[in-house]
């Protein structure tokens, strides 16, 4: 999937921290739909636990979860509800949050 992650126009240098913003298009949500829905599953596992990994059973729910029934736009709107900013450290782009914690069962 290539989201376009957009960047706020606040800081004039790679360093300065930026606001980030995730946003995926229309087209390529249609195409991962369409790809994940389009998987080839392997044979099925030759045990009956989990000890040789996750049941093939599971991850095809999963799969058709994602594929038709899972709500992308309102995961994308859960992204961009905390606050996400960019900067540049030592030539990497970081990416991060900046929220204030809150403590569970009122403050300390």
């Amino acid at each position: 999937m290539t989201g376009v992650m957009t960047e706020g126009q606040t800081g004039t240098q790679k360093t300065d921290i930026r606001p980030f913003h995730f946003k995926v298009s229309d087209a390529d949500l249609t195409d991962l739909r369409r790809r994940i829905n389009a998987t080839k599953w392997p044979e099925r596992e030759t045990v009956s636990d989990n000890t040789k990994g996750v049941q093939s059973d599971t991850i095809r729910k999963l799969a058709r979860y994602w594929g038709t029934e899972y709500d992308w736009r309102k995961g994308e709107a859960k992204l961009n509800a905390v606050p996400h900013f960019i900067t540049e450290i030592d030539g990497l782009d970081i990416h991060f949050i900046h929220a204030k914690g809150m403590l569970r069962g009122g403050s300390r």
